[in-house]
């Protein structure tokens, strides 16, 4: 994989007139593709009314939970500590709230505000695999949060 032209193609994608949910789409076909993960998701986070909501996903089926608060999942922990949440055995952790019944492993990476460094939204990957993100996979992944950090932009 080139990362150098995988994360330069995202910020293509960002860049484009389209709304930003084909924005969305494209780009979670994107990372899905060139990872050849089963399944990524885009979310929002909205801090005002404590929710987490899917802009889009690419894979098998949507997730079993489109919209949930910000305290639940490992994605709670990822907006409280404002930090990746890489876990590869779900079924060992108490946290995990089922996206699809199949999922070994979870990696969630928050996208930060680039002045006030909230999140505003995460990337969620999920694999059929345990430990499917070693650290060069979770730093590529890193990178493509940043890449398309300014989806949720105002």
């Amino acid at each position: 994989m080139n990362t150098q032209s995988e994360l330069s193609r995202l910020r293509e994608i960002v860049a484009q007139s389209q709304s930003r949910q084909a924005r969305a789409q494209s780009i979670a076909d994107q990372i899905r593709t060139t990872g050849k993960f089963r399944w990524v998701g885009l979310y929002d986070v909205n801090h005002n009314q404590a929710q987490v909501i899917n802009i889009v996903w690419s894979g098998p089926a949507a997730p079993a939970f489109p919209t949930f608060p910000t305290t639940k999942g490992l994605t709670s922990r990822a907006i409280t500590q404002k930090q990746t949440i890489n876990v590869g055995d779900v079924a060992a952790d108490n946290d995990y709230l089922i996206a699809l019944s199949s999922t070994r492993s979870e990696i969630i990476i928050p996208i930060l505000d680039e002045k006030s460094q909230d999140v505003t939204g995460t990337l969620d990957v999920e694999s059929e695999h345990p430990n499917a993100f070693p650290p060069e996979m979770q730093t590529f992944l890193e990178e493509c949060a940043k890449a398309i950090r300014p989806l949720w932009q105002p």
